[in-house]
C-alpha cells in the first residue's frame, strides 16, 4: 500500500508536506470508494460461503466446486459483476473452481519450506503423479497444487492432504506417503491393486 492510500485510510490525515497535501483529495476519494465496497464485499463472500456450502452439500463429494452458475447467482444478488466474485473468491485457496481429486495434494513452498527443500518435495510429487500444480490424476485419486502457506513452518518443509499434515518431509518420503493414501483406496474397495 502506497503512503498516500495508506493515510487516506487512516482517521487522521495530519499535515504532510506540501506534495503529500496535493494528493491528499485523491487519496480521500480512493478511501471513500473503499468503505463505501467494503459491505458488498463482505457481504459477497458471506454469500459465496452459503452457496459453496450448498454446493458441497448437494455434491457431497471431492467434485464440490463453485462454477460459473454459482459466480452469476453471487453477483446477480449483490448487484456487482461476476468478474468482482471471482477477483475476492479467486483470493481463497479453500474455494474451488475445478473438482479436485479424492485426496487433494497441497505442498508449501513459501519461504520456509522453499529454503528447506519444499520445490524438490513438489517436483516429486509431480514425478510420482504425472501431473503439475492444480492438476488431478487421470483416476481422480489424486491432486496436486503448490500453497503459499500451511502454517507448520517450523517442520518444514510440510504438505497437507485433505488438511491431514506431513511435515519434516525429503523428496524421498514422497512415495511412501502416496502409498499410504493409495492404501486407504484399497481397504476401501475403490481402487484395484497396482
Amino acid at each position: 500500500m502506497t503512503p498516500i492510500v495508506r493515510m487516506a485510510l487512516e482517521e487522521d490525515i495530519g499535515t504532510g508536506d506540501v506534495t503529500t497535501r496535493a494528493c491528499v483529495p485523491e487519496a480521500q476519494q480512493a478511501r471513500g470508494r473503499f468503505l463505501a465496497r467494503e459491505p458488498l464485499i463482505v457481504a459477497g463472500l458471506d454469500l459465496l460461503r452459503e452457496l459453496y456450502d450448498s454446493v458441497t452439500l448437494r455434491k457431497n463429494d471431492g467434485d464440490s466446486c463453485i462454477d460459473g452458475e454459482v459466480i452469476a447467482e453471487v453477483a446477480g444478488r449483490i448487484g456487482i459483476t461476476e468478474l468482482e466474485v471471482r477477483n475476492v473468491a479467486t483470493y481463497y485457496s479453500m474455494l474451488r473452481f475445478k473438482p479436485v481429486g479424492k485426496y487433494n495434494v497441497q505442498v508449501c513452498t513459501n519461504i520456509s519450506c522453499m529454503l528447506r527443500g519444499g520445490y524438490d518435495v513438489f517436483e516429486r510429487f509431480q514425478q510420482e503423479l504425472g501431473i503439475g500444480h492444480k492438476g488431478v490424476t487421470p483416476d481422480g485419486i489424486f491432486s496436486l497444487e503448490e500453497v503459499e502457506c500451511i502454517g507448520v513452518c517450523c517442520w518444514a518443509p510440510a504438505i497437507q492432504v485433505n488438511y491431514e499434515f506431513h511435515d519434516e518431509l525429503s523428496p524421498d518420503h514422497v512415495p511412501g506417503i502416496l502409498d499410504s493414501y493409495r492404501g486407504r483406496m484399497r481397504t476401501k474397495g475403490n481402487v484395484p491393486h497396482a
